[in-house]
């Protein structure tokens, strides 16, 4: 009787815990995970775990890049880049300032939410660009002094649906 009853205290501590695994704030900061920062610093140690005792599995290099916290320990925010990498990194290298990369060369930024509007620049694969305002289907972006609209589907750091004022 002992074992049967440990079967369900076990399966009802599973059930439990995947139910905790899709909320979706953090137990740190009660933020939407997973969720879009980027880097205030422009160098991070990237660790394999939650510490300073952890080792540092490579460095990110270039500040303002757009990054997705998908987990929270103390002081520190499980981080993937675009190219799907990860690791941990301290909270104070990171920004709540959204930015995104452009995942299309010569990408066309218009005047106004309208494939139609005029073309206020074009920025090239790779460039990161800070996040404005977005509609359904795209996303007003700043780089370099130049401003303008650019669709979502060819931005990394924003979700499909998101919608931002």
């Amino acid at each position: 009787m002992f074992r049967i009853l440990a079967s369900v205290v076990l399966f009802s501590l599973g059930f439990s815990s995947s139910v905790a695994a899709s909320e979706t704030r953090g137990p740190v900061t009660n933020l939407p995970l997973p969720r879009f920062v980027s880097m205030k610093a422009s160098e991070g140690n990237v660790r394999r775990g939650p510490s300073l005792t952890h080792r540092i599995d490579w460095v990110y290099k270039r500040r303002g890049m757009p990054l997705e916290v998908t987990a929270e320990h103390g002081h520190w925010r499980r981080v993937r880049d675009r190219d799907g990498a990860g690791g941990w990194v301290h909270y104070s290298l990171l920004s709540g300032v959204r930015t995104v990369l452009i995942e299309k060369d010569m990408l066309q930024l218009h005047a106004r939410d309208d494939v139609e509007s005029p073309v206020t620049a074009m920025l090239e694969l790779g460039v990161v660009a800070e996040l404005g305002d977005c509609s359904p289907q795209a996303c007003k972006l700043t780089a370099g002094g130049f401003s303008g609209w650019a669709p979502k589907d060819a931005l990394w750091g924003v979700k499909p649906d998101e919608i931002r004022e």
